[in-house]
């Protein structure tokens, strides 16, 4: 590990929305952009629902070891319970006992967005040894806040005819659905 470089900017103040960037660089150069709208709050609960259908309990699904397929300690440090219809068609829940930031406090939202990158690698249309699809980008839309522990996907996989794919999850918790990811992929055969 090497010292990285964090820095925070409003990039579109607002009393009720307003658009914040930070970005990751190392060695000088800049590594990871995050963008987050961040909007006022208000009192919905009375109309709180939504169509997104709720996945099975994690204990109903079978333990899977993800290591078997990707290599690295991140993946090593997650739980893992999966349920595959098809290739690059599962449901699952996975956990980490890893702190995002050792030694700190961090929401139940950033914990699970710190997994939510794992969703492209969860089902597989082909074995990484076929293809290499790595993400060009993560976008997460949240309608709820997470309250923590493990995060449930519902994941579909696409590969396209020209070198491109898409990941889409319907992200879960213990309460039910929280929001949505998509990942852009590039596709390389091997």
């Amino acid at each position: 590990m090497e010292p990285v470089d964090v820095r925070v900017e409003v990039l579109r103040p607002g009393r009720t929305i307003e658009l914040v960037e930070a970005r990751l660089t190392a060695g000088g150069r800049t590594i990871v952009i995050a963008r987050a709208w961040l909007a006022q709050r208000t009192d919905t609960a009375a109309i709180a629902d939504s169509a997104f259908p709720r996945l099975p309990e994690p204990s109903s699904m079978p333990v899977e070891d993800l290591a078997v397929v990707w290599p690295g300690a991140f993946v090593a440090s997650l739980g893992a319970r999966r349920r595959q219809a098809e290739p690059g068609r599962a449901v699952a829940w996975l956990s980490t006992d890893v702190p995002l930031l050792e030694g700190e406090p961090v929401s139940a939202t950033a914990a699970a967005l710190g997994l939510v990158d794992t969703t492209n690698g969860t089902t597989p249309r082909l074995p990484p040894d076929r293809v290499a699809f790595p993400n060009l980008d993560l976008t997460v839309h949240l309608f709820r806040e997470p309250i923590g522990g493990p995060v449930g996907y519902d994941v579909s996989v696409s590969f396209g005819p020209d070198g491109a794919g898409l990941t889409q999850a319907v992200l879960h918790d213990a309460e039910g659905p929280f929001g949505t990811s998509a990942q852009t992929l590039t596709l390389r055969q091997r």
